[in-house]
């Protein structure tokens, strides 16, 4: 098995993906860090190679704090979708930044070709031969890179097939041999589709797997009699989701990195539960 406990330890992040700083109504990364230094490690940038880095994202790279990769534009559930000229423009941004590893959600971010902005991300059909052929996919990505790879479960409204989702990538993990980015909000949408409790399943997940983990609010919303959670990446996580990140916490002992995803939310907002996250997960540990 892979050592994932070699890897470094980030602490607790914020991500950006095209909304930091002059970009749009983020909040501008750097000025958080350097106003909570204690609070805010690293910087997660989400990127495809179509729009490639903003000037918030350079900005960030040029302070020396950490950073991660969160691709856009790669569908992991499709071992075909890793070409040449994606991986090349790829590895150049990553190098550029500085990344520590590479990360993205699991599944379908385009249908047909690769098109600017498409971004459609749609998950994996939960089975024993999509999960089979993700761990494919991801470990060509591994080896053709060079870099650490981590899926990530993706965010859905509804989920097709028999697995359950912590089922499904704990194979996938397994298979490619490497750790997973666990999104503890994406992780409670599925379990209230399922009309699982937040935990179900996680006790025979192998849970030395999980390297990062994200966090972020969501919002319980209904149509027509059919209640849904929308990943809103608002503020304040559900109740249901921190009940997981305090499990993995615990838990996870290869956990590396933890992101708040509220990169469009004010910095009054965000405090309290950057303090939270730092007490359940301190960047040093003795």
């Amino acid at each position: 098995m892979t050592d994932l406990s070699a890897l470094p330890r980030l602490g607790v992040g914020i991500s950006c993906e095209f909304s930091g700083g002059p970009r749009g109504a983020g909040l501008d990364a750097v000025a958080l860090a350097r106003a909570y230094p204690d609070l805010v490690h690293f910087l997660e940038v989400g990127v495809d190679t179509a729009r490639g880095l903003d000037a918030h994202m350079r900005s960030w790279a040029q302070t020396g704090l950490p950073c991660t990769y969160h691709f856009l534009d790669l569908n992991l559930a499709e071992v075909g979708d890793l070409d040449d000229d994606w991986l090349a423009h790829t590895l150049a941004l990553v190098d550029e930044v500085g990344a520590t590893w590479l990360c993205g959600d699991a599944g379908y971010w385009h249908l047909g070709r690769r098109e600017r902005g498409h971004e459609l991300l749609l998950p994996p059909i939960l089975c024993a031969s999509a999960a089979q052929e993700m761990s494919r996919a991801v470990r060509d990505l591994i080896r053709r890179s060079g870099r650490t790879v981590l899926p990530e479960n993706p965010p859905a409204t509804a989920y097709v097939g028999p697995m359950h989702l912590l089922e499904f990538f704990a194979q996938v993990v397994e298979g490619a041999d490497t750790g997973l980015l666990l999104d503890a909000a994406h992780l409670a949408v599925f379990q209230h589709h399922r009309g699982h409790d937040p935990l179900d399943g996680l006790a025979d997940f192998p849970l030395e797997r999980v390297v990062e983990m994200h966090v972020a609010g969501g919002t319980l919303r209904e149509h027509r009699g059919y209640p849904w959670i929308e990943d809103t990446h608002g503020p304040e996580p559900l109740d249901a989701t921190w009940e997981i990140v305090e499990f993995i916490t615990a838990n996870a002992p290869n956990l590396k990195a933890v992101i708040y995803e509220a990169e469009h939310n004010a910095p009054s907002e965000l405090i309290g539960n950057f303090e939270r996250l730092n007490a359940l997960f301190p960047k040093d540990v003795s």
